[in-house]
């Protein structure tokens, strides 16, 4: 088999991984309400601390319309908030705020929970393999405008 081929089978399984790690995330939060979107942000301000929404956009490849009403929605339940940006006055920053800090940091520990239970007969080479081939792919498509 191909190369091509085998990369091929890759996304074959990376979308349904996707979907299903979606609903698994909304169906393990219904306490917090949190969908997907709202999540992606808690969990990108969360790793990286406070960003514009053009930031967290380009970061996950998403539409700065979409990123703006999952962070809009966010802030309706008070999860972020927005605050000035000494780097540019038009764009502001949006941060955690306590209340996020503590909902994404529950839906981290689950998740990390859940996905310990995948087995450790998984080496940290295939593993390594594995982030390697998927970052090779997403470098692919980097030219892929997302606005």
């Amino acid at each position: 088999m191909e190369l091509a081929d085998r990369l091929a089978g890759v996304f074959d399984l990376v979308g349904p991984l996707y979907r299903r790690a979606q609903r698994k995330v909304e169906q393990d939060v219904p306490g917090e309400g949190l969908s997907v979107g709202v999540r992606a942000v808690l969990n990108m301000l969360h790793g990286h601390g406070p960003m514009t929404v053009p930031q967290m956009g380009r970061a996950q490849a998403l539409s700065r319309q979409f990123v703006q009403r999952m962070v809009n929605e966010a802030a309706a339940r008070h999860l972020v908030e927005s605050v000035e940006n000494p780097a540019h006055k038009r764009s502001s920053l949006i941060r955690l705020t306590a209340e996020g800090g503590a909902a994404i940091g529950a839906v981290i520990a689950r998740e990390r929970a859940m996905l310990g239970q995948v087995g450790d007969d998984l080496t940290d080479e295939e593993v390594d393999g594995c982030v390697r081939v998927l970052s090779r792919l997403l470098r692919l498509l980097d030219d892929v405008e997302m606005d």
